[in-house]
């Protein structure tokens, strides 16, 4: 084997061995395996959260692929409606043209042609993250079998009655011109203004004050409201507003929905601007008066003065404030912070505008939805999670899922000259089944449905529905969906809904709910603050001015460029090293604690790629030590000696903890256990106690340690596979035939299985005390600043027999671990001289200390050590005294900069202490 690990020379060589030799593909007759993937976007690059969840799954397929059971992993990508449609509209825009001068259909090719050509980088990206997904069985939301499972959803939902189009109120895109979901529309906190406007009563008797943010709205409102219960108001309900600008005459209404704290009590009400206010112009059967346009621009209404007409609605909002204090009808305006809802894509402000669309009725689909969780045919994990989806549930509203695009599933509906509307799978359906002739002209609805849609028959159009296929019939249900909690309402509960309705049952039996990555400081990861993390960059690394220069691309604000720039100088001065795949894995699995968001921290994947040399170099430690030696089975009867008998315990401790916590979706709990058996257990205690038998003088003991070396070192391997796949394929290729294994790959191995009758409590005590004694030892060393290597003089003393006779069984293994010099006893009663101590249980392991140390030179290093830190504390001390750096640090950095004072303090505790032992000796 190499010296050092590299895992550049093996990664892609192994994963194109895997994909080429179809070792993704649901195989053998063991019980059935599913997930299916979250189709990314097809214009998508792997981010972080990819990243994370996509180890999860894999982990899991691994697992399960491992114990025998067939695994079907499905791949996919979504085609994205509006961000695609974007992508190849602004490669238009470059050759200034636009897709109206295209037309419909030449728009649609060229979004195809760039998929065929641009739309494969995040596949390649799961590739490289070692994702073992089917790609023979990769599926796009606009292939053809998709596209009919869509159209044959569409149709049967129309004629059970629950799709229908209508006038209603939806998040609209002033830039895009189109319907969006509440996920695309991200709302942030921005300073604006709230208008105190006086609304005259139509009879002269005075005049109420209203407040609202939006005052160009005011030229739709319909109603004044005020609560039933206040007193101020009660006799003006039932009475008429003289609506300023336009002169329509709107009553003041009552209504539970109006708080009589805020503002004056009485509120505007824009049914078509506003989803509050539309929900009380339904209660009220008030007019829906929509008084802008597409573009959000003021539209031409008969009773909107004409200087409005046209004014884009930032225009109108200053003009009709500038005339509503020329009128004396502004009573204030005063400084307020409110939720402003941009369009994630577009950055523009939302408006909430009534258009026609096409909605589902999603209550009746959402009853058995609700139950399925209810009685336990599926389960959410964490658990908690189900009180957010029935919160959501119990109160569902109808579903817009219509998009005014031209890339997606157009939706299957024609009409004639009179607007009558006809539904079917094709046009020559609607005509054959209406009886409509070629002489009646027939319209296609010019929109596409919602992407939301047609992912909600991921799990079964991804298995051939409508077709009865045999991959349906042995992967529907899934076994569990690995998802983020925020797109629980958009996607999860929807694909519920949908299995139960097409396929009679639940999905999935269980969602696996993780959290979000954040960055080391717990803020979320956005490219704004520059603290976004690519996968790749992590696993490949990448130069300092090739970082700065991905971070701050597409920045506008030249400020913001700059700051961006200069914090990633200052986190990363040489850039950011190459880490590999398997360290940046174990890292998301060990911080994967259940729905809990993670705090990312490149120290911690520097720590694992540490990890992986150390089973690295373990490895060869184990080829040197066994490659052409004897290997032979041992005789009947040889009894092994106690390391081996040690880690052979340990080694069904670590294979049960393991399986648990897979189990139990506890990835952070077996990565620990793992790290914890690899690092400490193996690789520090095994392999030292391993040497002393391979260098003794008995050829069977030798034989029995290189044979535990080897088989445990193989398990070991398929044990942490599943999260670290490359580096345990390849060392497991070298090591397989010297533990008599047999196969191509790691991948289709057995997975390892706890064997209760090799646990030995007994010797794991016994090795225990062992180890604290050698640990005693080291301490002392450490403490006295003792060179590791130099044979020490130990005496020991006891009032247990039981010890004495511990040490005399271990004393070889003890002399040579702990390198001493010589192992003497005294007697209970007798006096030790000056000496270190550690105490294992009643036992003294006493090391003198005369003729040891250079008793003045470690006195000064000790009285410099002191001052240093006696430097620094009052610094740490002052700044957590301050209260200013307490308000305005991140808490994190607090909470670091505490912990920080905490370990300065105990180390001048153990610094004074060690002053005062050696002073003694002078």
């Amino acid at each position: 084997m190499e010296k050092t690990y590299e895992p550049h020379a093996i990664e892609k060589a192994w994963y194109r061995r895997w994909e080429d030799s179809g070792y993704f593909a649901p195989a053998g007759d063991g019980p059935a395996y599913c997930i299916m993937i979250p189709p990314p976007n097809v214009t998508g690059s792997l981010h972080m959260g990819h990243a994370f969840q996509d180890t999860i799954m894999d982990t899991l397929i691994r697992y399960q692929r491992m114990r025998g059971c067939r695994t079907l992993w499905q791949a996919g990508t979504d085609h994205a409606g509006i961000a695609t449609q974007m992508v190849v509209e602004r490669q238009l825009a470059q050759q200034e043209k636009s897709r109206h001068d295209l037309g419909r259909e030449a728009f649609v090719a060229k979004v195809w042609e760039w998929k065929h050509e641009s739309g494969g980088t995040i596949t390649q990206q799961l590739r490289r993250m070692g994702a073992s997904l089917d790609w023979t069985r990769e599926r796009f939301t606009m292939d053809e079998g998709l596209s009919e499972a869509v159209r044959e959803v569409f149709v049967r939902l129309f004629e059970k009655g629950l799709i229908y189009r209508g006038k209603r109120l939806v998040n609209w895109d002033p830039v895009l011109h189109t319907a969006v979901s509440d996920l695309e529309v991200v709302s942030q906190e921005e300073s604006g203004h709230l208008w105190h406007m006086r609304y005259p009563l139509a009879d002269g008797s005075g005049h109420l004050v209203v407040a609202t943010t939006r005052p160009e709205t005011m030229l739709g409102d319909t109603a004044v409201a005020v609560n039933p219960d206040d007193d101020r108001y009660r006799h003006l309900v039932g009475k008429s507003i003289r609506l300023p600008l336009t002169g329509r005459e709107i009553p003041v209404i009552a209504d539970d929905y109006v708080d009589p704290e805020f503002g004056s009590g009485c509120v505007k009400i824009t049914p078509a601007h506003d989803f509050n206010d539309y929900a009380i112009g339904v209660r009220h059967g008030l007019p829906m008066i929509n008084v802008l346009d597409p573009s959000a621009a003021i539209l031409p209404l008969a009773d909107i003065p004409e200087r409005y007409h046209g004014l884009d609605r930032y225009e109108a909002r200053d003009r009709i404030v500038h005339d509503l204090n020329e009128l004396g009808l502004m009573e204030a305006i005063v400084d307020h912070k409110l939720m402003v809802p941009r369009g994630d894509r577009t950055g523009v402000v939302i408006e909430p505008l009534l258009t026609d669309q096409w909605f589902v009725k999603a209550r009746p689909l959402a009853e058995p939805a609700i139950a399925a969780v209810q009685d336990g045919r599926m389960r959410f994990v964490p658990d908690n999670w189900k009180n957010t989806y029935f919160q959501w549930m119990n109160n569902i509203e109808d579903w817009c899922i219509s998009r005014q695009i031209w890339w997606g599933h157009r939706i299957p509906a024609w009409y004639d000259a009179d607007g009558e509307v006809y539904v079917g799978l094709s046009e020559d359906a609607v005509r054959q089944s209406h009886g409509l002739g070629p002489d009646v002209a027939l319209r296609q609805d010019d929109d596409v449905l919602d992407t939301w849609f047609s992912s909600a028959l991921w799990p079964f159009s991804t298995l051939g529905w409508p077709e009865r296929t045999p991959e349906l019939a042995t992967f529907y249900p899934g076994s569990v969906l690995v998802t983020g909690f925020d797109i629980i309402f958009f996607w999860v509960a929807r694909m519920i809904m949908m299995g139960i309705e097409f396929m009679g049952d639940v999905p999935f039996h269980e969602v696996y709910i993780h959290g979000l990555v954040r960055d080391a400081e717990g803020q979320k990861m956005s490219k704004s603050k520059g603290n976004v993390l690519d996968p790749i960059d992590l696993i490949d690394g990448i130069g300092i001015d090739a970082l700065v220069a991905k971070r701050t691309q597409g920045l506008m604000q030249p400020q913001m460029a700059a700051r961006i720039e200069k914090q990633t100088r200052k986190d990363y001065p040489d850039g950011i090293p190459s880490f590999g795949t398997d360290a940046l894995r174990f890292t998301f699995a060990s911080l994967a604690s259940t729905g809990r968001d993670i705090r990312f921290d490149l120290k911690r994947v520097e720590g694992y790629r540490n990890f992986c040399n150390k089973l690295w170099n373990a490895a060869r430690f184990v080829m040197m030590n066994t490659e052409g030696q004897d290997l032979a089975d041992l005789p009947p009867g040889t009894a092994l000696g106690a390391p081996d008998r040690w880690i052979l315990s340990r080694l069904q401790r670590v294979t049960q903890a393991v399986t648990d916590a897979i189990g139990s979706y506890r990835f952070d709990l077996a990565a620990q256990a793992l790290y914890d058996f690899v690092w400490s257990e193996y690789c520090d205690w095994y392999l030292e106690l391993a040497k002393i038998e391979l260098q003794g003088d008995d050829p069977l003991s030798a034989r029995a340690t290189r044979r535990t070396l080897v088989g445990v070192l193989e398990a070991t391997l398929r044990l942490i596979h599943p999260i670290m796949p490359f580096v345990s394929e390849e060392i497991w290729q070298r090591v397989a035939p010297l533990a008599g294994k047999t196969g191509a790959t790691i991948m289709l191995q057995p997975y390892p299985e706890a064997e209760p009758a090799l646990v030995d409590p007994s010797i794991e005590h016994e090795l225990a005390w062992l180890m604290e004694v050698v640990m005693g030892v080291r301490r002392i060393r450490g403490e006295m600043n003792i060179a590791p290597g130099r044979p020490l003089p130990v005496l020991m003393q006891s009032p247990q027999g039981a010890d004495r006779e511990r040490v005399e069984r271990h004393r070889r293994t003890i002399e040579s671990v702990a390198r001493l010099e010589a192992i003497v006893w005294l007697e209970p009663d007798a006096q030790a001289p000056e000496a270190a101590m550690a105490l294992v249980g009643d036992m003294k392991v006493l090391i003198p200390l005369k003729g040891l140390i250079d008793v003045d030179a470690e006195l000064v290093r000790l009285d410099k050590e002191i001052a240093r830190i006696g430097k620094e504390l009052p610094r740490l001390e002052g700044k957590l005294s301050d209260d200013s750096f307490i308000a305005k640090a991140p808490p994190a950095v607090v909470e670091k900069e505490r912990l920080r004072l905490r370990d300065l303090q105990a180390s001048l505790s153990e610094l004074e202490a060690q002053k005062h032992k050696i002073g003694a000796l002078r």
